[in-house]
């Protein structure tokens, strides 16, 4: 499973996306996202601005991204 290691306090679930290479763009995640294509621990989540702090897991498109603090 890839990891993204956090270098602020949070990354926003549409950053992380794009910073583990899962979506090309910004507006690419935007669209995932709201399409509910795109789950952080297990669950469907349709924000894109979603704070995540470490320790959660986002899935899209059979690919699994951990996020570490």
């Amino acid at each position: 499973m890839e990891q993204i290691k956090l270098s602020e306090e949070y990354i926003k679930l549409g950053q992380a996306l794009k910073a583990a290479g899962l979506v090309s763009s910004g507006v690419e995640a935007k669209i995932v996202i709201q399409d509910g294509l795109v789950s952080v621990d297990g669950e469907i989540d349709t924000r894109r601005g979603k704070k995540l702090y470490g320790g959660e897991v986002i899935e899209f498109d059979g690919q699994a991204v951990k996020i570490v603090k």
